[in-house]
């Protein structure tokens, strides 16, 4: 048995790191399916590492092997840059991709979809007309059957978007709105600020969430797994895993 002054002095990051912002608080590990979306999840000590491992992904800056671009894309889709399709994903006629960008297997690209700059579209995902996604990772199952908008986000297994869902990546109180941004992002916690690395960073949803149409979600709002959210026009902040809110 060891003695406790035998251990070693364990101050590490990971010891100061709050649960409530690691993957694993927010998406069940254990039942991604896709290889590489569970590389991204596990590689990451925060959810706010994910934005940059995305864009170290899809730039080969991984060792993370990618699928191979067996997939289809229909005649009349536009697609641009580095864009990979796997088996038995699909982009439809009419939909816009612009690279980098992959479609896991199983995910499907709409008519009058758009899906752009640094984003893993998940297995099984749906993408459907007026809707947009941008530098954001959507684990799997994800739908967005409607017109909205997710940008600088991560969305679990089986989230629900509503139409006109809206996440937002800038506060209105960080003075001139500047491309690129250059004020970090902050979340809060139990009262406090948590930085988040980013100066544009939009939403967790937690596994199993529905965000109900018409909601923005404000900059660094975290949505634990199978919260219930009601409907109301502006939600943000952080709400705990299996929660209400109203």
């Amino acid at each position: 048995m060891h003695r406790l002054t035998d251990a070693p002095a364990l101050h590490t990051e990971l010891e100061r790191i709050d649960y409530r912002t690691t993957p694993a608080y927010y998406f069940d590990i254990e039942h991604v399916t896709d290889p590489v979306v569970l590389e991204l999840l596990n590689c990451c000590p925060t959810v706010f590492g994910l934005k940059k491992a995305i864009t170290d992904l899809l730039a080969g800056n991984l060792d993370v092997p990618l699928p191979e671009a067996t997939g289809a894309i229909e005649p009349g889709a536009t697609v641009r840059g580095h864009v990979i399709v796997a088996a038995g994903a699909v982009i439809a006629e009419g939909a816009f991709v612009t690279g980098p960008v992959l479609v896991c297997p199983g995910a499907v690209i709409e008519a009058g979809a758009r899906v752009r700059d640094n984003t893993v579209v998940g297995p099984g995902c749906r993408i459907g007309f007026g809707a947009e996604v941008t530098r954001s990772l959507l684990t799997g199952g994800v739908f967005m059957k409607h017109t909205s908008f997710v940008g600088d986000s991560v969305l679990g297994l089986g989230v629900n978007i509503g139409a006109f869902v809206s996440t937002t990546g800038l506060r209105v109180t960080s003075g001139p709105v500047t491309e690129p941004a250059t004020e970090e992002v902050c979340a809060h916690l139990d009262g406090r600020r948590i930085p988040t690395g980013q100066t544009k960073f939009g939403a967790v949803v937690g596994d199993g969430v529905i965000v109900p149409a018409g909601t923005v979600l404000q900059p660094a709002t975290l949505i634990g797994a199978h919260t219930l959210l009601y409907p109301k026009t502006q939600v943000g902040g952080f709400f705990p895993a299996g929660s209400q809110g109203r």
